[in-house]
């Protein structure tokens, strides 16, 4: 079933482009990458297929929704993105923070992920607690992207890979250190590094380890360490279907 977006205007078209613009210049000056691919799927991830409430829908903004403890550190980014967000009073806050997630992806070397416009902000920010658990396992993954998200084991697995960016702060997890060990740039290395094992310096969560034990995900792990172009394939129809939850449903 393709899904029906909705229509947006020319004007609305060429805001959005002016704005990637900018946001690829905001990423590289500030090496922000990392930060702007986190509120972009922790805004979206919060999506409950049941109740058809939470979602892409530019409530990270609220001080609620930032106090939320997942979101721990997720000021800054709504920090940075502001004065861009100022220039283009026409786009959306739903669709301008799903942008920052996509430019993100792109300048970081990482696959070029489909957007489309047209998302709308919504007044309410979702209830807390519907964020993955770093310190849980596989089913706790299966609960969240598949049972809540209503996202496949492949859609975790490729997802997870976009761990390659980035590093945890202790002060804002309880976790420190990157994944990888060179962290602003988008690659299949996060695989590599979970099947070398564990290594000083690096990190490997109860959630990425979850993905060697379980017998479905593994062999995906395996797929993705050993060929880059499946992982960004299967990463950017992951992301495209996280960043739209719930929006222009079939």
């Amino acid at each position: 079933m393709t899904k029906s977006y909705p229509i947006v205007s020319e004007e609305y078209k060429k805001a959005v482009e002016n704005a990637k613009r900018k946001l690829r210049g905001l990423i590289n000056e500030k090496n922000c990458a990392p930060i702007m691919l986190r509120i972009a799927w922790h805004s979206a991830g919060t999506y409950d297929v049941k109740s058809k409430t939470g979602g892409p829908f530019g409530t990270m903004k609220h001080p609620a929704e930032l106090a939320h403890g997942a979101n721990s550190g997720l000021d800054i980014a709504v920090r940075l993105l502001e004065p861009i967000k100022a220039q283009f009073p026409i786009i959306s806050y739903a669709d301008f923070y799903q942008l920052a997630g996509v430019v993100a992806v792109e300048v970081t070397g990482g696959p070029e992920i489909p957007f489309h416009p047209g998302r709308e902000d919504k007044p309410e920010p979702p209830p807390e607690g519907r964020l993955p658990d770093a310190t849980k396992g596989s089913d706790h993954l299966r609960d969240v992207f598949g049972a809540q998200m209503g996202l496949s084991d492949k859609d975790i697995v490729a997802l997870s890979g976009g761990h390659t960016l980035g590093r945890c702060h202790k002060e804002r997890s309880g976790f420190e250190g990157p994944w990888t060990s060179n962290p602003v740039v988008f690659d299949n290395s996060y695989f590599k590094e979970l099947l070398s094992g564990d290594k000083e310096g690096l990190l490997q969560l109860p959630t990425d380890k979850a993905l060697l034990s379980d017998p479905v995900f593994r062999p995906l792990v395996e797929k993705y360490a050993a060929d880059e172009d499946a992982f960004f394939a299967d990463y950017a129809e992951a992301h495209l279907k996280l960043s739209e939850l719930g929006f222009a449903e079939a």
